[in-house]
This record gives structure tokens, sequence and C-alpha cells, in this order.
């Protein structure tokens, strides 16, 4: 069961290795501006708003998470393919709204069915979810690797392999036979959402992701103007996936001996100084690989702790729901305001502007954590 588990995460997180890194540098090479590049890049955050709510919400309702898992992987795919007619900026942006619709779909759905067959070993999820970061890492050095020798539109072909895998993998989650529905789910959805400490909860993470719009739409941009090849890009964007498989490895020690206040105002600040050493010492290589090993708290351990905190909140009847505000608000309407600014301060100065951005939004995160933050109920 635990490779089951983990074959999803492998492909869902090779797709993004694939993309996240190279995609910007496929769409400048189309000849897209910086502000037509930040808003397809945004696509990508944009969907999670509305669709990880509407699926989690039938997966809630029906207890059908793995038939829709395998929808969403099917459909996305099928969707993807329109990037091949060469649509233009609008009809590329109507393909990645429809593809990444259904795409984002898959993870809050699954992280659900992950959390649930791992019942009271919960803490073993750092080692399943490794496997997206091995996936991360082996589609970024490989894509790099033969971008190196292929023109950059060649790219959709290379991830064609990839949404195979995904939609295979879907297939070996074992089937699902429904749950009961709840007619009367215990607690009330608006009283967790509107408790202080789970505000203060997605505001930190609303913040960390609109701090991680410079770095997922701009960053591979960013080291080819300081003249890195496309192979560097790759393994500086790997570098950061190692460092967040071996902290997943060693997570539980941490979460065990400090409190989750603690474990997140920490990570918190080593993002802020992160986005401060690329803005600035981009051309010194030392200082550029600590940066990027520092992706092992901005992502790995902010990541990781969210997905129990929102377990811990929301509890077995609202599990659904919340995983998929908890994408939709944060990854979703954060990672899309946050692609859009930096693409704004990009066209207006640098990318480097765009990292200090980054910079600002994590010291108010850093504020509104030291406020408001509080562990959930199981932890407390």
């Amino acid at each position: 069961m635990y490779w089951r588990l983990s074959n999803l995460y492998f492909w869902f997180f090779a797709l993004l290795g694939g993309l996240l890194p190279y995609w910007s540098l496929y769409l400048e090479g189309q000849g897209f501006s910086y502000l037509q590049i930040a808003t397809l890049m945004a696509t990508i955050q944009l969907t999670k708003i509305v669709a990880p709510s509407l699926w989690g919400w039938l997966g809630d309702r029906t207890g059908q998470r793995v038939r829709l898992v395998r929808f969403g992987a099917i459909t996305g795919s099928l969707f993807f393919a329109g990037v091949f007619l060469e649509p233009g900026f609008y009809g590329l942006l109507l393909v990645m709204l429809v593809f990444t619709f259904f795409w984002n779909a898959i993870l809050p759905l699954y992280e659900v069915i992950t959390l649930r067959v791992l019942g009271a070993r919960k803490d073993k999820y750092g080692k399943v979810r490794l496997w997206g970061s091995v996936g991360f890492v082996g589609a970024v050095g490989l894509v790099g690797a033969l971008l190196e020798w292929l023109p950059i539109e060649y790219l959709p072909w290379l991830l064609i392999p990839v949404f195979a895998g995904i939609v295979v993998s879907a297939f070996l989650v074992p089937s699902d036979r429904g749950e009961p529905k709840e007619r009367a789910p215990k607690g009330s959805l608006k009283a967790i959402v509107t408790h202080p400490a789970v505000i203060a909860f997605f505001a930190m993470n609303f913040l960390l992701q609109v701090s991680h719009g410079a770095y997922y739409t701009f960053f591979s941009i960013h080291l080819e103007q300081h003249g890195y090849g496309k192979l560097s890009i790759g393994m500086l964007w790997s570098l950061g996936v190692v460092a967040e498989i071996v902290l997943f490895l060693f997570l539980h020690r941490l979460t065990k001996r400090l409190s989750v206040r603690q474990v997140v105002l920490g990570a918190l600040v080593l993002t802020m100084l992160r986005w401060v050493l690329i803005a600035e010492l981009t051309a010194v290589i030392p200082v550029l690989i600590f940066a990027q090993l520092l992706h092992a708290a901005s992502y790995g351990v902010l990541h990781a702790v969210s997905v129990q905190y929102v377990q811990g909140f929301f509890g077995k009847h609202h599990h659904g729901q919340g995983q998929a505000l908890y994408s939709g608000l944060t990854f979703g309407g954060g990672g899309a305001l946050g692609a859009w600014m930096s693409g704004f301060l990009v066209d207006g100065y640098s990318t480097a502007a765009a990292f200090w951005g980054g910079a600002a939004a994590m010291v108010v995160a850093v504020i509104v954590t030291w406020w408001g933050l509080k562990p959930p109920p199981d932890q407390a």
C-alpha cells in the first residue's frame, strides 16, 4: 500500500518538475511579454481557488474520491493537448484554465485519501509524500538535460509521458466503494473557518504563496539573465527539492520537539532570508545554493505542517473541504496574486524587485503568525 500511495505523488510532482522551471522559458520563447507570462503562469494557481473546493465538496458528499482523482487525471491530460494547437495568448490562457481546473482537483482529494489510509500512522505522511519530491527532482533533471539538446518549443512533447504516468498511477490506487453520506456533519464548518487561529493560519499561508509568486514565475528567467544555462537552472530547482526530501525524513522529530507556532515562525523567517539572497546575490553560487536549500523550510516544513493542521482543525467530517480551502485560498488565491504582482514588478523594475516583494510579504506573515497562530485541538 505504501508504494501505491507514493506512486501518484511521484508522477503528479514530476509534472510540476517538468512544468514550473521551464514553462516560463517556453512562454518567453513563444514571444509573450512579462505580464502575459505572469498571467499564464498565474492560471496554474488561479483555478485552485474554485476547483479544489468543488471537487472536495463532491468527495465529501459522495465518498468517491478515488474515482474523482481518476476523472481529473484523464480529463486534465486531454485538455492539455490544446497546447499543441499553438492557439496564441488568449487561446493558451483558455487551455491552461481548463486543464488546471481538472488537474488541480487531484492533489487535495488525494491528500485526504492518503491520510485516511495512514490512519493513526499519519506521522508516516512525510515518507509517502517525499516520493513526490523524488518525481519532481527526476523530471527537472531529465527535462533540463534534454533541453540542452532540444529547442525549448519541444517542452510540451516532453511532458506527454508524465501525463501518461499520472493517468496510470491514478488507476493503481485501490477502488473505493464510497463512504456513507453524512446527513448531519458534526461541527459547523462556518465555526471552524471563523476561528481566530484558523483565520491566522490561512492568512499566513496566503502571504507565503504570494511571496512564492516571483519564484514560480520568474526564477528561471532570473537565473537565465544571470548567465545560467537550462541544465544549471534545472539542477538549482532540483537542489531545493532534494533538501525538501531530507526534511521530510526527519520532520516528525522536529514537530515532536517544537510547537506548531515555533516551527512555522522559524520557517517563515528562513523563507524571507531566501528571497533576499536570491534577489541580491544570484551570481554568488555558494549563496544561491544555500538559498535553494532553504526550500526545505519555505515549502517542505510549512506544507507538511499545514496538511496536518487542517486535519486537526477540520476533523473527519469537514476534512475534504478543509484541504480544498487550504489549497484554494492559499495556493490558488495567494499564488495567483503573487504571480501577477511579480509580473508588474518585473515589467516595471527587475526580477530582483519581485523577490524583494516576496520578502516583504514574509515580514507581514511573521507578524500574523506571532499574533494569531494556535495549535489545532489534537495538538494543544
